[in-house]
């Protein structure tokens, strides 16, 4: 019986180690953490958010610059595919009202159990506290070489058919995505891309005052517009809410941006967003609301009652817009349908929810074997695709861990 061994637990190492115990192999899964999908359990804490049902072409868009070649793992194995086979665990799936998949009872625990009691029924043997420190030097790497593992018991030394790296990204360090793979794979001639944060906050300039009496607060609704500046591309906008930080903002709205807003610091040295404080006005109503008499009302009262402007927009307002621009309505009226924010820099990798970066496309042939070290493969986060959250990422990690696990299976089928 042929063996793979599969370096990581969380989506994309376990479906790949599903598709390879069920092609008859025999499956040795180690990670470092003490047990399996820790973050995965943790995304899944405020409700498990699995995959979209937007339109697919829609859904294959939010890969952005990677669309390419994410497309074709997305195509063998997407949403729907992904729901079926939840579905086959015996957990029931619904779609929220923003489109978004989420098991019945909107917890991980029960789909991770299900799915751990399969794979050690098909065969599938776990090794936990064991942290991968490359190869041995008997080799170049890859097949014929012996791999390294630091365990509570000292190191063990392993030589399978075949190896399949799923060792995540660089965020959550505490829950093994430590990006310590990064140099095992560069120094071996594998192309990287230095590991960046993704689905991340933003550091500002506020003032001691607002962010002492705001910090915590979440915004919303309010729209964000962003130029990217590139000479081809739109100027995004997007509904939504995020939180103020003590230094900056987080949460879903920016991280709908965050690759465009980290990529234009790292250009620029900053990047101007703008927010939307009524969304759902024109600038022409919001002139004239604000133009309404107003008697012996304050202005924080006025535009309380015409806009619904108060608590923390009305601190956001006064924050970023300037005495002068209160005393007169129309200019009032256009900076709280823009008011420009800027950032100064991304949070640090850690605090992220993703990562960008990683194993580069152009280092993998189509089954995610590596050019470089033939019988190896990759799949999940530490391939060089980002994706906002909304169910993009997880899905990403499955069909990636599946293609990796078909390939492998294909490649040990061929060198029998």
């Amino acid at each position: 019986q042929r063996s793979v061994a599969i370096i990581g637990g969380g989506p994309a190492g376990l479906m790949a180690a599903e598709v390879l115990a069920q092609g008859g192999v025999q499956v040795d899964l180690y990670d470092a953490m003490p047990s399996v999908g820790r973050k995965f359990l943790l995304a899944g804490k405020g409700g498990m958010n699995i995959t979209h049902a937007e339109p697919i072409d829609a859904f294959f868009s939010r890969y952005g610059a990677r669309r390419a070649q994410m497309t074709p793992l997305l195509e063998a194995f997407g949403p729907d595919a992904l729901r079926a086979w939840v579905h086959g665990l015996g957990i029931d799936t619904f779609v929220g009202s923003s489109g978004r998949v989420f098991p019945a009872d909107m917890k991980a625990a029960p789909l991770l159990r299900a799915w751990l009691q399969r794979l050690r029924a098909a065969g599938v043997r776990f090794h936990m506290r064991q942290r991968w420190l490359g190869w041995d030097a008997d080799g170049v790497g890859g097949v014929g070489s012996t791999l390294r593992l630091a365990g509570p018991d000292g190191d063990t030394f392993i030589k399978p058919d075949a190896m399949l790296l799923a060792l995540g990204g660089g965020s959550w360090k505490r829950l093994g995505s430590d990006g310590a793979w990064l140099p095992l794979l560069a120094e071996r001639g594998v192309a990287v891309a230095p590991l960046q944060p993704s689905n991340c906050g933003f550091d500002c300039a506020w003032s001691t005052h607002f962010s002492n009496r705001y910090a915590g607060a979440a915004l919303g609704p309010v729209a964000l517009s962003f130029d990217a500046g590139a000479d081809d591309a739109q100027v995004q906008r997007k509904k939504g809410q995020f939180v103020i930080t003590a230094g900056g903002i987080e949460g879903s709205l920016i991280y709908a941006f965050s690759a465009a807003i980290r990529d234009a610091i790292a250009a620029h040295g900053s990047a101007t967003v703008m927010l939307d404080l009524a969304p759902d006005w024109t600038q022409e109503r919001v002139t004239s609301e604000l133009c309404r008499p107003r008697g012996a009302r304050s202005l924080s009262s006025h535009l309380q009652s015409r806009l619904n402007i108060t608590g923390v927009k009305s601190g956001l307002l006064r924050e970023l817009a300037s005495k002068e621009d209160f005393a007169d309505p129309a200019i009032l009226a256009a900076r709280i349908k823009a008011l420009p924010l800027t950032l100064a820099a991304a949070r640090p990798l850690d605090e992220a929810i993703s990562s960008a970066g990683g194993v580069r496309f152009d280092a993998l042939q189509p089954d995610l074997m590596l050019r470089a070290l033939p019988g190896v493969f990759c799949a999940g986060e530490m391939l060089d695709w980002e994706a906002p959250t909304g169910g993009y990422l997880l899905t990403a990690c499955f069909a990636s861990g599946r293609a990796a696990g078909l390939g492998a299976l294909a490649w040990l089928r061929c060198e029998a």
